[in-house]
């Protein structure tokens, strides 16, 4: 039996509630959108050769093959079976993730020393105004001879990208945290500086700081991909590459394929601070 509501439609059948099985307007929306740009693209694609731009099936075709083609992934001395796509991938985690974790370690803890102390911050600040706006990639030439193009170099300009928006974000946090925060804690018998940075600066900014990281996760796949230009090898790598040779499909299955591991990457750290922070 089912029940029906005024309208006369059916919202219970056979003991399961239909309204509960419906898809949410904002994934139904989303799916609408993505369907009109595949739309989109494949009417754009047939005005001009597939070299120029290949249809979204072509590019779903490359990324299957990629993610299926066999290759071998050489560790410490010992090879291990992968994909293609897995083994490009691999290669530029081997960087992405020593430059993220290089660039928030150290960015977080100085803007957070620097939103505290006034007078560290004047001490500080011309330095920092002076090299913010310097792009990572402008320090391409000095990585080159410093390190060499390889995971090192290409860590380092991830390092440079991460530390600047991770320590700008934490800066302004402690900034604009309300200074009634800090005088409660100190009604409260909070006297050490080490202290109040523990117990009330740090859980008030902690917004600012996730939000830095988020931000730096996501911006660091950008400079992965731009620092992998001038010849470490990844997925950016791939991308310029198989460009060149006319490859488009492959490149932008390699393209598709970063996107895919950025809304991951996102989503498992937006799971992850929701643990941190309820």
């Amino acid at each position: 039996m089912a029940s029906r509501d005024l309208q006369g439609v059916p919202t219970v059948a056979f003991g399961v509630d239909l309204g509960s099985l419906s898809v949410p307007r904002r994934v139904r929306r989303g799916l609408l959108g993505a369907a009109a740009f595949c739309f989109g693209w494949w009417l754009l694609a047939g005005t001009m050769p597939s070299y120029l731009l290949p249809t979204p099936v072509a590019v779903l075709h490359a990324f299957l093959t990629e993610l299926t083609t066999p290759a071998t992934l050489t560790a410490l001395g010992v090879e291990v079976p992968v994909t293609e796509l897995f083994l490009v991938l691999i290669q530029s985690l081997m960087h992405y993730v020593p430059g993220l974790f290089m660039g928030v370690g150290l960015g977080a803890p100085l803007g957070l020393l620097l939103g505290y102390s006034t007078q560290l911050d004047e001490y500080v600040t011309p330095v920092v105004s002076l090299l913010r706006p310097i792009p990572p990639l402008a320090w391409m030439g000095f990585v080159i001879v410093w390190v060499g193009i390889g995971h090192a170099g290409a860590a380092f300009i991830v390092a440079i990208g991460s530390f600047w928006i991770t320590l700008l974000s934490t800066y302004d946090g402690v900034a604009e945290l309300p200074t009634e925060w800090v005088e409660v804690g100190e009604s409260l018998g909070v006297e050490r500086d080490l202290t109040m940075l523990r117990k009330v600066v740090v859980p008030g900014i902690a917004p600012s700081i996730f939000t830095g990281i988020r931000t730096s996760i996501g911006r660091s796949w950008m400079i992965v991909v731009a620092a992998e230009l001038f010849g470490a090898p990844g997925i950016g790598y791939r991308i310029i590459h198989t460009a060149q040779s006319l490859s488009m499909d492959v490149s932008m299955a390699y393209m598709l394929a970063l996107g895919l591991v950025y809304l991951a990457s996102d989503f498992g750290f937006r799971h992850l601070r929701g643990v941190i922070e309820p």
